[in-house]
């Protein structure tokens, strides 16, 4: 991983950029042209169907807590950068609770993007996993 991207994971980690700033700065990192990022663009603000998920989130409801949303771009694992920088501990314990490995999300890109995950415990409580 080159310092770049440590430095774009470590803000964004930090708080200090938002997930669609750390998805942009990565996407130029990796080489992805300007007119790739701007045809990209165009197609969200036109309604467009993008051609690939952007972002995976993970969603977690308890009743009477505040709801857990968390946005990953999925350019970090495109670019074959491990999760594993950015997520807290406590997330990547609950993923290994549910017998998924976030050191291994670089190799499953292509799964990801049609992953849809719903855990619905019956009281109230819903984790949702899926990538839009």
């Amino acid at each position: 991983m080159s310092a770049e991207t440590k430095k774009v994971l470590e803000m964004l980690a930090q708080g200090k950029i938002s997930t669609e700033e750390a998805e942009r700065l990565l996407e130029k990192l990796s080489g992805t042209s300007a007119s790739d990022a701007s045809a990209k663009e165009k197609a969200a603000e036109s309604g467009a169907a993008p051609n690939k998920p952007r972002v995976m989130r993970i969603v977690v409801e308890r009743p009477g807590q505040e709801q857990v949303n968390i946005r990953l771009p999925l350019s970090l694992a495109r670019t074959g950068t491990r999760l594993m920088a950015v997520l807290p501990i406590g997330v990547t314990e609950k993923l290994a609770d549910l017998g998924i490995d976030a050191a291994t999300f670089g190799t499953m890109t292509g799964a990801m993007e049609d992953m849809h995950i719903d855990v619905d415990k019956g009281n109230g409580k819903r984790v949702k996993i899926f990538c839009e």
